[in-house]
Order: C-alpha cells, then sequence, then structure tokens
C-alpha cells in the first residue's frame, strides 16, 4: 500500500474519531430532543433547513460541474466537504457560544443544525475560487482551518458589534469569497496554460444550471429561514423579488457585453443568483419591494459586468485565478449586501419601523432601568430583553465596520491558510493535473472529454463555426 497516496484517507479517519470523541464528550441532544421529560419541541424551521441543505449538496455541487473534466470532483468533493464541516460545525460553535461561557456541554438541535449548513456554504463558497487546483487533503485541511475563523468572524460581528445579517451575506458570502480568493492567490502558479480541462463543454454547462435552479428556487430560505413573523415572511418576499430583477438583468447584459449579442452561460448559471446575495444581510428589513428589486437590478448588473471584465484582470494582473467567480456572485454582491444593511441601519426610526426596529437591532433597545426602555416595552410587550441605546447612525456604523472587518480578516486569514497548504506534505496540484478528475477518481473512458475535439466543440463542428462567424 502507498501510504503516500493515501493520506487523505488517514487524515479523515483521524479527524472522524476526533468529532466522534469530542462531540460524545461536549455535546449534547437540546432539551426537546431528550428521552426523559423533554420539553415541546418546535419542528417548524424545518422545512427551511431541508431548503438550505439541498441547496448545499445539489446547488452548490452542480454549479460546480461546469468545468469539462472535474465533474465528479465537482459533485463529491462538494459532498465530502460539507459533510465534514457539518460535525466540525458544531464543535467549533458549540465551544465559542457554549464551553467558552460556562457551559459544561453545548445543545444540539434544529437550529444549530440549520447554522452548521451556513457554515459549510462558507467553505464551499472558498472552495469555487480554487476548485480544480487543490487536492482533497489540501481541501479538508482549508475547511478545518476555515470554519474556525469563519466562526470567530461572526461571533465578533453579531455578538460584540451587535451587526445583524439574516442572510449571512456579509459572514458567509463576502468571507467565504475573500478568504477562498486570498488562499487562491498564494496558491497561484504559472502553469495554468498546460492544464486542458479548464473550461466547459455543452454537457457540463447544463449539468451546471441543475444547480444554479436549485439555488435561485431555495434562495427565499436561505436568507428567510433564520427569521421569524413578519421579518421572516419580508425576507421571502425581497428575496423573490430581488432574485427576479437580477435575472432578467442578467440575461440583458449578458447580451449586452457580448461582441455579437448572445447569452454567455458563465453569467447565466451565476450572475442571476447575485440577487440572493446582494439582498441577505437587509433581507428582513422594511426596505419596500421597489427597493429589493433595485438591489437585484444592481447585483446582476456588477455580477455580469465582474465575470466579462474584472476576472481576466484579476487573473491576468494581480494572478488570482478565480475559477468559479466567486467575487462576482458571493464577494462583490456581498460587499454591496453589508453596504445596503448599513445605510437601511441608518436610516431605520421607530416612527416607520415600529416593532421591527427593535427585534432587527437588539442593540437599539433602550438600557434597562431607564424611562424610554419602560416605554418601550410597554408599547412593544413582545420586547422584553434591553440593549444598549443605540442610535441608527450609530447602528450603521457598526454594520460598515463590521463588513470590513470581515474582508480584511478574510483576506488575512485566507492568505495565511494558502501558505500552510503550500506545504509538500498537503499533494499540492500543477500543471496537467488540474482540473482533471483522472488525478483522484476511477475514470471510465467513454463520454470522458479527452480530445481537442471534444474540448473545442465549436471548433469541431462546421455548423458551430458558422455561427461564431455570423
Amino acid at each position: 500500500m502507498e501510504i503516500g497516496k493515501k493520506k487523505m484517507a488517514i487524515y479523515a479517519i483521524v479527524l472522524e474519531i476526533v468529532f466522534i470523541v469530542l462531540i460524545g464528550v461536549l455535546g449534547e441532544y437540546e432539551s426537546s430532543a431528550r428521552p426523559v421529560d423533554p420539553t415541546p419541541a418546535d419542528m417548524s424551521l424545518y422545512p427551511y433547513f431541508q431548503d438550505v441543505h439541498v441547496m448545499i449538496f445539489i446547488g452548490f455541487g452542480f454549479l460546480m460541474t461546469f468545468l469539462k473534466r472535474y465533474g465528479f470532483a465537482a459533485v463529491s468533493v462538494n459532498m465530502l466537504i460539507a459533510a465534514f464541516v457539518l460535525q466540525w460545525a458544531f464543535i467549533v460553535r458549540g465551544v465559542i457560544h457554549h464551553i467558552l461561557h460556562g457551559e459544561a456541554k453545548f445543545p444540539i438541535h434544529l437550529g444549530e443544525m440549520l447554522s452548521a449548513d451556513f457554515a459549510s456554504a462558507t467553505v464551499l463558497i472558498s472552495f469555487g475560487a480554487v476548485l480544480g487546483k487543490a487536492s482533497p487533503i489540501q481541501l479538508l485541511v482549508m475547511a478545518l482551518i476555515e470554519v474556525v475563523f469563519a466562526q470567530i468572524n461572526e461571533y465578533i460581528g453579531l455578538d460584540k458589534f451587535g451587526a445583524v445579517d439574516i442572510g449571512e451575506s456579509m459572514y458567509i458570502h463576502a468571507f467565504g469569497a475573500y478568504f477562498g480568493l486570498a488562499v487562491a492567490r498564494v496558491l497561484h502558479n504559472d502553469k495554468y496554460e498546460e492544464a486542458k480541462g479548464e473550461g466547459s463543454v455543452y454537457h457540463s454547462d447544463i449539468f451546471s444550471m441543475i444547480g444554479t435552479v436549485f439555488l435561485w428556487l431555495f434562495w427565499p430560505s436561505f436568507n428567510g429561514g433564520a427569521g421569524t413573523g413578519d421579518e421572516q415572511h419580508r425576507a421571502l418576499i425581497n428575496t423573490y423579488l430581488s432574485l427576479c430583477a437580477c435575472t432578467v438583468v442578467a440575461f440583458a447584459f449578458s447580451q449586452l457585453v457580448e461582441s455579437k449579442g448572445r447569452f454567455n452561460m458563465v453569467h447565466v448559471q451565476n450572475a442571476t443568483l447575485a440577487g440572493g446575495v446582494a439582498l441577505g444581510t437587509s433581507a428582513n428589513m422594511p426596505l419596500q419591494p421597489w427597493a429589493a428589486m433595485l438591489i437585484g437590478t444592481i447585483a446582476g448588473i456588477i455580477s455580469v459586468l465582474g465575470y466579462q471584465y474584472l476576472t481576466p484582470f484579476l487573473n491576468s494582473k494581480l494572478k488570482i485565478h478565480d475559477t468559479c467567480g466567486v467575487n462576482n456572485l458571493h464577494g462583490m454582491p456581498g460587499l454591496l449586501a453589508g453596504i445596503v444593511g448599513a445605510v437601511a441601519a441608518g436610516m431605520a426610526s421607530q416612527a416607520t419601523w415600529g416593532e421591527s426596529l427593535y427585534e432587527i437591532f437588539p442593540m437599539m433597545v433602550p438600557p434597562h432601568n431607564t424611562s424610554a426602555f419602560a416605554n418601550v416595552t410597554l408599547q412593544y410587550p413582545a420586547i422584553t430583553e434591553p440593549g444598549i441605546g443605540r442610535d441608527a447612525m450609530t447602528q450603521g456604523g457598526f454594520q460598515m465596520l463590521a463588513l470590513v472587518l470581515t474582508v480584511v480578516f478574510a483576506i488575512v486569514t485566507g492568505a495565511l491558510t494558502g501558505c500552510l497548504l503550500r506545504l509538500p506534505c498537503f499533494d499540492n496540484v500543477y500543471g496537467s493535473r488540474m482540473f482533471d478528475d483522472r488525478e483522484f477518481f476511477i475514470v471510465e473512458g467513454q463520454g470522458y472529454p479527452c480530445n481537442d475535439e471534444e474540448d473545442h466543440m465549436s471548433d469541431g463542428d462546421p455548423k458551430m463555426r458558422m455561427l461564431d462567424d455570423a
């Protein structure tokens, strides 16, 4: 047995044993799942959890099947990473939110299952930036490290800054994108031209559209699943409208920027989803339907322009090779989401937002033992927990601070992680080994695109050449 080629298996088995031990020692069922004297269980979250679960395993997985020779890895390694992160996220979140606060054990329940799915989305976004250029063991090491940093960042942003983000556009999308881009920059090598597998063929783009459609359909649950009541209702409506507007504009701009006036499947597969990201931070805020549509419109434009112009620039000038274009789908729309959230917070008032002001921004609730707090609780009986009495502009400032911290922290920790992943023991992938399933999978010959005619279908078909020349 060649141990060198099976390091990933040893690494995965050892870590799985560690996960079992840690959850056995530190984790327990939440009270509603215990067999003795259980508390009433609220299962209303389950449909939203299942929607997000589908996004993680089918949506993200199939979205990355556009690479003509990397379909096995796109779907199956996506599944491996997600299953790995779901367990690790329980432990990391449990330690941060419970063990370090003096509790003996952390609870495992449906809400934490949804949070673990969110944590896996962060890593899968980063996976998109290095897709085809990292070995499975590198990806698992990256996942192990990134979950810790991402959860620390989210804890600082939510618990310390009080910067809300119901759709996690800052804490998931922006963090995952810029962490992944930093890793990609450090792992960059000049042998990408030797790789024959970067690019798509007709059927690989069709498979990728399966992921797009699943993500598009379930994105309202991603943004609204963690909410309740009117907040959740608004999140579903706003996300729905933003996605619709984004899709129309993405198609339009795809045709506008293409010299021969045709649609680019890269734009169709990705830019149509940017509206869901851009609306995430403010999804539960009373923006009005037209504003949600405007945000989706802007997101569609910047995403298409990013794929068309910014991605080639980053690759050629800054040596940031972004395989899936995560900067255009998750990074820039995540920045837009954070800015929209900060502006909305800065303009918020009790007169226009009512009780939602204090439900969305708990830090804006007046302090305990003040007449202002007494008035708020009298007017809105559902508000029972005191805050610190922030004004709207201060809340908006903390929203922006959280966004800046997220981007800086992601870039720094991503670069450090990339330096670690360059160590020879983690099986770096170079040259013709990149973007190729045969490096890590048993691949049958039939149907596998392995010659120039299949790699460049439009070059090999006279009818396609006529279309290209039209």
